[in-house]
């Protein structure tokens, strides 16, 4: 039987009849006024969030009004995908605009004492499109795209501020003992929870940009292990409300918590705070109308640190969590809103993922700056606005170069993916129109169809001699 997924999630909207921004005015600032300039763009993008963490999209556990309240007045997409389901190699993808079988960083590849392999220097990123346009530009948060000293810095790469982890190693912890002021390393003492530190200079950039475009990239870590926070009266609101069946002791990586199930759904909660403190800042200013707020995550639910993912999958929709290729693996939140510009209250079924950003923030731009930068990415702004006609995928590609490698194409309804590459590779084809949770193999029953995607995936990846599945 089929799965009406798009009435699911439509179903999950009606959490929220507060529309934000609803009555909001633009004063104050008329060079931000939408009749005589460019709208601001902020991108949320949470670490390791999975589909149903939040409840607009069937979460029944955790409490996320802001969230609710942003897709209220906005579009959230059920099959939007993130880069990967790891993050370096997802971010990458959302940077430049290619999928993993073209980008550069395919793989979460640690190097010592700090950081991850970088950017190429020759392919241009979100931020410079954005630059180019005369927006100020801002990353906050999670990097993992040049260690210090690299081309991949940030602040090489098109920001003009950075405030947060270089590494991604080093954002395990959200007691570190240090972060980053563009290049100037920031000793933290042990107390210092980062993500509200972090958050502050987000907010900071909001009101020193208020009366110019600007482009926000805020990479939270939450919810990503340590699963760790203040106890404060946020994670109190969890506090002996689930039955927590193990306790995680700290491994040398992620600390130790003797309630992750509660830990897990306070940092999801606070994730939620800090959103709605952002669309209050920028109520405040007098620049909401004029803000296209995006919210999504780099790839699926994790394991690690004593989350439970199972447990939070209150809807049961999607099959995997991080690392997976499969749905759950890869298949995001991904809501959008835009006061006036982008119907309140939708949702939308097209196809998207990380690498139509390059391409869609083009469009938004195209009476700013030419880019001629090849993409993998389909614009998705008539889908947005609702003006002109949408452009299709012919098929999404994704790669992963952990566990024995993997790789993954979807063309319209049809999955399939390849499984332990490097060692003994296996094929396995779904159906996602009939079987979301891709249940039920049918290689064996359509051949045919098996081939024609080996295809496409073979064409899709270019070699890589940093990123090889281990041959």
């Amino acid at each position: 039987m089929k799965y009406n997924f798009l009435n699911k999630i439509s179903s999950g909207l009606l959490l929220s009849s507060v529309t934000v921004g609803a009555t909001a005015q633009t004063t104050g600032n008329p060079k931000q006024s939408p009749e005589n300039a460019t709208p601001n763009v902020i991108y949320i993008i949470a670490d390791d969030l999975g589909f149903s963490d939040i409840e607009t999209y069937g979460n029944q556990h955790i409490s996320t009004p802001n969230i609710n309240k942003l897709a209220k007045s906005g579009m959230s997409f059920t099959q939007f995908y993130s880069g990967t389901s790891v993050s370096a190699p997802s971010r990458a993808s959302l940077m430049t605009g290619q999928h993993t079988g073209h980008t550069k960083i395919r793989g979460n590849k640690e190097l010592n004492p700090e950081g991850q392999e970088p950017l190429d220097p020759t392919v241009k990123t979100i931020a410079q499109l954005f630059k180019t346009a005369g927006y100020a530009t801002g990353a906050f948060g999670k990097w993992g795209l040049g260690y210090p000293g690299s081309v991949g810095e940030p602040t090489r790469m098109g920001f003009d501020k950075f405030y947060g982890y270089n590494c991604q190693r080093q954002a395990h912890s959200y007691y570190p003992a240090w972060l980053y002021n563009n290049t100037t390393k920031v000793i933290l003492d042990s107390k210092t929870y980062s993500q509200d530190l972090i958050h502050q200079q987000m907010l900071q950039f909001i009101r020193e940009n208020k009366d110019k475009p600007f482009f926000g990239y805020f990479a939270y870590s939450l919810p990503h292990a340590s699963l760790e926070q203040p106890n404060d009266s946020i994670l109190k609101m969890y506090d002996g409300k689930f039955c927590e069946p193990k306790t995680y002791t700290y491994n040398g990586d992620y600390a130790g918590t003797t309630k992750p199930r509660a830990q897990f759904a306070g940092m999801v909660t606070r994730l939620d705070t800090y959103v709605g403190q952002v669309i209050a800042e920028l109520e405040k200013q007098g620049i909401l109308n004029n803000t296209i707020l995006i919210f999504t995550s780099d790839n699926g639910p994790h394991t690690e640190g004593g989350a439970d993912p199972d447990f939070f999958n209150t809807e049961k929709l999607l099959k995997g969590t991080k690392r997976s290729l499969y749905e759950g693996g890869m298949r995001v939140p991904f809501i959008a809103s835009w006061n006036g510009h982008i119907a309140p209250g939708t949702t939308n079924n097209h196809q998207a993922a990380f690498w139509d950003m390059m391409p869609t923030f083009n469009d938004l731009l195209g009476q700013q700056t030419s880019w001629t930068q090849a993409t993998d990415g389909v614009s998705m702004l008539p889908t947005l606005t609702g003006q002109g006609t949408q452009a299709e995928h012919d098929y999404l590609y994704w790669e992963f170069h952990e566990q024995g490698g993997r790789q993954c194409v979807r063309k319209g309804a049809w999955v399939l993916i390849r499984q332990n590459i490097s060692t003994t590779p296996t094929l396995e084809l779904y159906n996602l129109e009939d079987d979301l949770i891709e249940s039920t193999q049918l290689s064996a029953k359509y051949p045919e169809k098996v081939k024609e995607l080996v295809t496409i995936m073979d064409n899709a990846h270019v070699n890589s001699t940093i990123f090889n599945f281990g041959k």
